[in-house]
């Protein structure tokens, strides 16, 4: 049970004992630093029931408490708060039930509950995954985790976007410059080569548009008749039609791009239980979009296209078929989200993980849904995030200057690398160890400095400043654990029963409370879709363990009940440390 569990009945009970109220609720907040306490009543909202002044319904409640609660030591009055002190032996009772429990914090998911379907990544397959996606992925990979590990039953997906006139420009350029060329070839991820003729076909649209303009026709005209547009506009409509050298051209290129997103979704450490493809979906939704206009839901324009009014929700008419029938984005989108239920009939949520640029479409999806009569679409949830800025300014796919995902990842090894050997400690390790430390190291900086951040906040990404190994960093964090293991090994006597302490250090009392708020942490952090909550309780608790660490002894303690307690406690951090961490997709090192 939680402190507020355990004082609401007393405190109720105290107040209908005393002045012979029955009140509802009891409100508490911490307490703050410059007074003594662990928790804190607030007094106020009772004086609407009770007649008396704050000091004295505080010193009235608080005398009750000590002498009816063995959890209870003293309290103290401040103003209209009552701030508890709670008893070292709460703490330690509180340590000894969960000092064993591997899965503290975790709430195994009850298999009568519905599942969560999370949506992240979502890639287009004409380019490399890029910096964007990175904060993408890391997000809906965590808040995957995190959910899960709050009790619910959780399933990982993504649509890759592999159809459309984006596709058609990479194959047409791949077509007319590439000379056959391949990832095997030019020893290149596939996703990387496609990418080139990515940008390679915006740099021949550009020529040629400059040269039409030269030659008198207006910007505008010009990006409609530039040649290798109307190309790339007939290949599209080949691929519709189904003609069957464009599919083969397609579905060649689109594999490089797959077997290239593997290997960078392996080395970001994120994995998917479900894939969906827009070639298969971007038809569906059309029946139901009939459906809705036989109910009224949508209705038909003169000129045969279908829209629905949401004026009086605040939004504005949103189209969901082309007046020939065609499909939009939003069809494509009601459809799928009707086909995963099909698909696996337990998911009764989603969260979908994409940029805030797109928070009208969602806004309009999950209420389309809603007025379709589907009962999960209550519990739809847009991972609304903002973008991820570089000192030197915006990204441009187009251009080819996006940071390359693999690339960054490599630069963060590197910079680990740099730092690591500035810091001279790795004498005794091999070359291997080294490297994988530094790629942990590495990538640990990458994911915490993207993730500690609120998702809706945009982020201006600095790699030497994430790589800090002081500060609120990942590196930061996974020193800590690794001392802490450096401790653990050093511990040449047996810590595995019961320390008999009585009297706790105020650092302990401290390192305890902190380790306490860790299952409500998760629950707050899968209830708001933010690993920030999470990794900035990880370091939170780290500084708290660093100050125990610099005010107490720990393996030079004399006295037997005081070391072993407090190799258990710093083993007990440095669990919740690699729970946190693993939840975050951070690994921790043994050494550093």
């Amino acid at each position: 049970m939680t402190l507020p569990e355990i004082l609401t009945p007393s405190i109720e009970k105290a107040i209908k004992a005393l002045f012979d109220v029955a009140i509802d609720k009891v409100e508490f907040q911490t307490t703050r630093k410059e007074f003594e306490g662990d928790i804190t009543m607030v007094i106020f909202p009772l004086l609407k029931v009770v007649k008396s002044n704050p000091v004295e319904l505080g010193n009235k409640i608080g005398n009750y408490l000590v002498e009816n609660l063995d959890e209870v030591s003293r309290f103290n009055v401040v103003s209209g708060f009552l701030n508890i002190v709670i008893s070292d032996a709460y703490y330690l009772n509180f340590f000894n039930g969960i000092r064993s429990n591997e899965q503290y914090g975790f709430v195994t998911p009850n298999p009568e509950d519905k599942a969560i379907m999370v949506e992240y990544s979502s890639p287009n397959t004409n380019k490399p995954l890029h910096l964007g996606h990175v904060r993408n992925n890391l997000l809906g990979y965590s808040v995957a985790e995190i959910i899960k590990a709050s009790g619910k039953k959780v399933y990982k997906t993504q649509i890759i976007n592999d159809r459309g006139i984006h596709i058609c420009k990479s194959m047409l350029a791949w077509q007319k410059f590439g000379n056959g060329e391949t990832p095997e070839s030019t020893n290149q991820k596939g996703d990387k080569l496609v990418g080139n003729y990515y940008v390679k076909f915006d740099k021949v649209y550009k020529e040629e548009i400059t040269q039409l303009m030269s030659e008198g026709k207006t910007e505008e005209e010009a990006k409609k008749q530039a040649p290798i547009i109307l190309e790339a506009q007939e290949m599209l409509q080949k691929w519709e039609a189904g003609d069957a050298e464009v599919k083969a051209l397609w579905e060649k290129m689109n594999q490089w791009v797959y077997d290239g997103f593997a290997i960078t979704y392996k080395n970001l450490g994120v994995d998917f239980d479900k894939y969906y493809y827009e070639s298969n979906t971007y038809l569906l939704g059309k029946d139901v979009v009939n459906i809705g206009l036989e109910k009224g839901i949508f209705e038909k324009d003169p000129d045969g296209s279908v829209w629905i009014d949401l004026t009086d929700e605040g939004l504005d008419r949103k189209i969901v078929l082309r007046s020939d029938g065609t499909a939009v984005y939003m069809t494509q989108d009601i459809g799928t989200a009707i086909q995963r239920v099909k698909d696996m009939p337990d998911v009764g949520g989603m969260v979908y993980t994409v940029g805030n640029e797109q928070d009208y479409h969602f806004k309009v999806l999950f209420l389309i849904l809603k007025k379709l009569g589907f009962d999960w679409a209550s519990s739809l949830n847009h991972l609304s995030y903002g973008m991820v800025d570089l000192p030197s300014g915006k990204m441009k796919s187009r251009e080819g200057t996006v940071v390359d995902a693999d690339d960054l990842m490599n630069e963060m090894t590197t910079t680990a690398q740099k730092i690591s050997e500035d810091l001279g400690k790795l004498d005794s390790y091999s070359d291997d160890e080294k490297l994988a430390l530094y790629s942990t190291i590495g990538l640990g900086a990458l994911k915490y400095y993207i993730l500690k951040v609120d998702p809706k906040k945009r982020i201006l990404f600095n790699p030497e400043e994430s790589v800090d190994f002081a500060g609120n960093t990942g590196p930061f964090i996974q020193y800590t654990y690794a001392r802490i293991q450096s401790i653990i090994r050093k511990a040449n006597f047996d810590f595995s029963g019961n320390s008999g302490m009585v009297e706790l250090h105020d650092k302990e009392k401290q390192l305890l409370k902190q380790i306490e708020l860790f299952p409500e942490v998760i629950q707050n952090a899968a209830h708001n879709h933010s690993p920030a909550l999470l990794a900035n309780y990880t370091y939170d608790l780290v500084r708290e363990y660093n100050s125990f660490y610099q005010a107490v002894p720990i393996l030079g303690e004399e006295e037997a009940s005081k070391k072993i307690f407090r190799v258990q406690l710093s083993k007990k951090v440095a669990d919740v440390i690699a729970a946190s961490f693993k939840l975050l997709g951070i690994n921790v090192p043994e050494r550093m």
